[in-house]
């Protein structure tokens, strides 16, 4: 053996070094990657061939591993780490000369990128990465961070260290509007870090605060670096816990876990919203901290005030507190009564399937002692009553068509049971209640008599949808009914929107808010997966764009304000009326309301147009679909590359080396230790990227493997990568305010800016590692 090491164990350091110096090199990275894997394989080929790598394997004809085949070890987990004692044999590294891996490797490489990259089922998932980068680029060049900057600092400038938690404010607003690292970074440091030194803030924590609140956008949804996990993470985690329930003598991971082994890019979205949120508090928290212990290094600055119109202590609780808080816990307590919720009676053609027991308790014996050492005696005892239960009473229902007669009684049945006010009906008079009480609470001195006549459109709308329309009341008869009420509430809120336009802080964050809450809330509802959610985001903010553009020009916006209203008019006639014209009998009405929809959805694809045609004549759209081809050519360029430098990897077995080495451990925490510190490492040399695509699919089978929650298990990552963005040398931010930072701002000073943010990161982990329920809970409210 070379060096008294293993044939794979050199292969793995020429791989790594190789990797190391392309990326150095100065050539694009996405090219560098795919340098390193033909060059690497290039060299470990002529060392093989020479006779200079050899692998020392177990010989798995000996007696020794017979014995421990006999014994019921499965094959899977003999290792030499493991068991070092057995007998080994020497292999060159590829057992059928380098020809053949090498034609191997091109079969394979062809069939990965028409899976993963081409034809495979995470392309339509990968395509929301080119719409969230649109939307993020346009957002930046429509000036968007600009206002939110001047705005934030007017409200919290007047606190100690006001202007860095202004900083992390907008920094989280634009991840979650953006999530563009390097857009942000460059705008906040061009337009925030020379107020902040004029203001004699310290240089370290200007620069510091201003980079890691750019790297928000990598863990605040809607993150990219969640959904290029999210696309490995899903086959990942199911192939690798369908190993796991082989390993623990059960057929399939559906029978093992009790679940699908399943994650989703959507429950993704939802687990990284807490995390993200947790890490820009403690970012804020630091920055005030910093302040109070060294206040002539983060000043209080009165930036003037952004609202021009005095409210007192009492109407600010009434209208900003109490009255929108009445509100919600109202809503809340009348659903829990049932006198809010569903007035469906829309049933099936066929009956329900008949719940099956809570586990699967036709196993072998193998089986049923991993699932009880899984699940618990008494998770095991319950099943198995539970299957008793259903075997006598004639063993799980199938499902079948039902009758007219069972459809008449079911929908009786839902009739009967139906709350006198529907859910969505309540949720819009919420959000209109909420318009009309902050409008009040903006400009008191205004007269209060329009959002009073809105407020009584909204009781009136309650009230008629209560007394005089029922679940079985036609489309056309509620909109005559509800006609009067919605156009009082029309006539209110139209009338609140321009007491709010008044107010700086809400002109300036509303609009990015519509757009965020559209497009986060489609996901982390789960109306929609990210890609379609992405392709509304990217619409939404080439309109919004455009209406600021027509603005600062001095041309009429009514196009696009119309084509908005035609939009919230297409989504509540989709809502409300049956538009499905390809059916045997369609009714009068549903043409009508289709025809009308159609109208609506023609309009609002004009307003889409002209607004990009707006954005053309302006010199926004050119470069921002430029930028947009850019980052995502080198995002789907790497993703090429790794797949050829991991095939690489693969065809001198080095992938299972590594992962038999991971699976040593006897504690998988030990393991998904080990894991996180290799990760973070790598980020001070590495972009997430590379890590992602070249690192996680080598260690991923191991991680997913183990009995963590798919969900923490991506997050961490997630969060874990955000550092690559913060840690020396190549850190993209620090490169990215590098280059924006006036000549007084050294590179110390951005490096020591930087180290009690990475600090604040590997805190975060902590937190998340002690208390995974910060990841888990708003996927379990919400069922994701």
């Amino acid at each position: 053996m070379l060096f008294g090491l293993d044939g794979i164990e050199i292969g793995l350091i020429i791989v790594f070094l190789t990797l190391f110096s392309a990326i150095l090199s100065g050539f694009p990275v996405a090219f560098a990657i795919g340098g390193a894997g033909v060059i690497s394989f290039g060299v470990i080929a002529a060392l093989d061939s020479a006779g200079l790598l050899i692998h020392q394997a177990i010989d798995t004809g000996s007696a020794e591993y017979a014995a421990l085949l006999a014994q019921g070890v499965p094959e899977k987990a003999i290792s030499v780490f493991r068991y070092p004692e057995l007998p080994r044999e020497a292999h060159a590294l590829f057992e059928n000369g380098w020809a053949t891996a090498m034609d191997r490797n091109v079969s394979f490489i062809v069939n990965r990128i028409n899976e993963r990259v081409i034809a495979g089922q995470s392309i339509e998932t990968l395509l929301a990465v080119l719409m969230f980068v649109l939307m993020g680029i346009v957002l930046e060049r429509s000036k968007i961070a600009n206002d939110l900057l001047t705005t934030m600092a007017r409200v919290f400038g007047p606190l100690p260290g006001g202007l860095a938690v202004s900083i992390v404010v907008v920094g989280a607003f634009l991840a979650a509007s953006t999530g563009i690292v390097g857009a942000t970074v460059v705008t906040m440091g061009l337009l925030a870090l020379p107020t902040m030194l004029r203001n004699n803030y310290s240089p370290e924590l200007a620069t510091g605060v201003i980079a890691a609140s750019g790297t928000l956008g990598q863990i605040i949804p809607p993150s990219i670096v969640i959904v290029l996990l999210g696309t490995l993470a899903g086959d990942l985690y199911s192939t690798a816990q369908d190993e796991r329930a082989l390993l623990a003598g059960c057929s399939d991971a559906l029978t093992y876990l009790g679940k699908p082994a399943v994650v989703s890019v959507g429950t993704l979205f939802q687990a990284a919203l807490l995390p993200g949120i947790l890490l820009a508090v403690l970012y804020g928290v630091y920055a005030f901290g910093y302040a109070m212990l060294n206040p002539s290094k983060a000043p209080a600055v009165a930036m003037g005030d952004a609202n021009g119109e005095p409210v007192t202590r009492g109407e600010a609780y009434t209208w900003y507190l109490g009255v929108p808080l009445a509100l919600i816990v109202g809503a809340m307590v009348l659903t829990q009564v049932n006198i809010v919720g569903s007035q469906s009676v829309r049933v099936d053609s066929f009956s329900d399937q008949g719940a099956a027991a809570s586990l699967r308790t036709n196993v072998s014996e193998q089986c049923k002692a991993s699932m009880i050492e899984l699940h618990g005696q008494s998770a095991w005892d319950t099943a198995v009553e539970e299957q008793k239960a259903i075997d006598a009473s004639g063993g799980v229902q199938e499902s079948h068509r039902l009758t007219p007669e069972e459809i008449d009684a079911l929908r009786v049945e839902k009739v009967a049971n139906a709350a006198p006010l529907g859910t969505g009906l309540v949720i819009l008079a919420v959000m209109f209640g909420l318009i009309l009480s902050v409008a009040r609470g903006v400009s008191p001195s205004s007269s209060p008599r329009p959002l009073q006549i809105g407020a009584i459109g909204i009781l009136l709308g309650l009230l008629a949808d209560w007394l005089l329309l029922g679940p079985l009341s036609s489309s056309s008869m509620t909109v005559i009914v509800m006609l009067i009420p919605w156009a009082l509430t029309i006539y209110g809120v139209i009338y609140a929107f321009k007491l709010l336009s008044k107010n700086e802080l809400l002109r300036v964050v509303f609009p990015p808010l519509v757009l965020i809450v559209a497009v986060l809330g489609s996901i982390l509802g789960g109306i929609t997966n990210p890609t379609p959610a992405a392709a509304l985001g990217a619409a939404g903010a080439i309109m919004l764009a455009a209406y600021r553009k027509l603005s600062e020009q001095g041309n009429s916006p009514k196009i696009i304000i119309w084509s908005t209203l035609a939009t919230i008019l297409m989504i509540l006639m989709g809502v409300n009326f049956d538009l499905r014209i390809n059916t045997e009998s369609v009714s009068v009405e549903s043409w009508i309301a289709f025809v009308f929809t159609y109208a609506l959805w023609l309009y609002a694809l004009f307003g889409l147009f002209f607004s990009c045609w707006v954005l053309f004549k302006a010199g926004v759209l050119t470069p921002a679909v430029r930028e947009t081809a850019k980052v995502t050519s080198m995002v789907f360029t790497i993703l090429i590359a790794s797949q050829l430098l991991n095939l690489v990897v693969i065809s001198f077995g080095g992938e299972e080396y590594i992962q038999d080495f991971l699976r040593s451990f006897d504690d998988v925490r030990t393991v998904f230790i080990i894991v996180m510190l290799v990760l973070f490492v790598l980020g001070f040399v590495l972009d997430f990227l590379e890590i992602v695509y070249i690192v996680v699919p080598i260690v991923g089978p191991v991680i997913y493997g183990a009995h963590f929650d798919p969900k923490w298990v991506t997050i961490m990552i997630a969060v874990n990568l955000q550092t690559s963005f913060l840690t020396p040398p190549f850190g993209f931010a620090l490169f990215y305010l590098r280059g924006v930072a006036p000549k007084e701002v050294t590179t110390g000073h951005i490096y020591r800016g930087v180290i009690p943010f990475v600090i604040i990161q590997v805190l975060g982990l902590l937190l998340l590692a002690a208390f995974p329920g910060i990841v888990t809970i708003v996927p379990n409210l919400l069922g994701g």
